[in-house]
């Protein structure tokens, strides 16, 4: 068991939920990560431990019920209670309506609805009982507004924004904190630089500080989790000065 409070990032990957562990790991807490393809976390791993931090991660497919029971049961019953759990899987893809299939539709919405919604239940499962604990989700620009190209992303993020907003106001007089965090901006990713070139704009020649740094959304998650009880924000969003809106 961890002396350590524990942090759990589900859907925790290369950029937004690698620069989150960094950061709760250079702040104390053991960092538990699961993403689909656990085998990837060993450069990450190897990054926090060398810088005095301590994190392990597992292969985690969120939408599973049965995956997401055993994963959490595993963590509180041999690693250590969890603290906060973070909930950051995407799901941002682009299909005009009419390509829009009914498996993207369905696979989009088990990513960033019927996911969260599993792993909201089983974090607050433990939490209530201890009454204490906060639990986020990763939403986007498109959590409030749908955009063309966006049905199966946006019908996803609002889905879960709801999920959100509804788990606030249920589980805050437990001593909860729900939150919901919406990323209304590019983050400097290799997709969103892939996207961009695949659209005829050069990333290499935007002004700095355009893309959002994955480090700025993994400090407002710990600002986020630092508050007090008195002053939590519910609904937080966050874009670079450029970004127009």
């Amino acid at each position: 068991m961890s002396a350590k409070p524990i942090c759990l990032i589900i859907g925790a990957g290369d950029y937004i939920g690698a620069a989150i562990a960094k950061r709760f790991a250079s702040g104390g807490y053991h960092v538990v990560m699961g993403r689909r393809r656990g085998g990837k976390f060993a450069p990450l791993i190897a990054e926090i431990e060398a810088a005095g931090g301590s994190a392990q991660g597992f292969t985690w497919d969120a939408r599973q019920e049965e995956t997401a029971t055993e994963m959490f049961a595993h963590v509180e019953d041999e690693i250590g209670p969890i603290d906060i759990c973070i909930f950051n899987v995407g799901g941002n893809v682009r299909f005009p309506i009419l390509e829009t299939t009914e498996r993207v539709f369905r696979k989009v919405w088990e990513m960033c609805a019927y996911a969260a919604f599993l792993s909201g239940r089983e974090a607050a499962k433990y939490m209530v009982a201890r009454r204490r604990g906060s639990i986020f989700f990763t939403g986007a620009t498109a959590s409030v507004r749908g955009s063309s190209g966006y049905a199966a992303f946006a019908s996803g993020k609002f889905a879960l924004r709801g999920l959100a907003q509804s788990m606030a106001r249920e589980l805050g007089p437990q001593n909860i904190h729900v939150a919901h965090l919406v990323i209304d901006a590019g983050v400097d990713t290799e997709f969103v630089r892939d996207r961009m070139q695949q659209a005829g704009k050069d990333p290499v020649s935007l002004p700095p500080d355009t893309l959002m740094n994955p480090e700025s959304i993994a400090e407002t998650y710990w600002t986020l989790h630092h508050q007090q009880r008195d002053g939590w924000t519910h609904e937080l969003d966050i874009r670079p000065y450029a970004e127009t809106w």
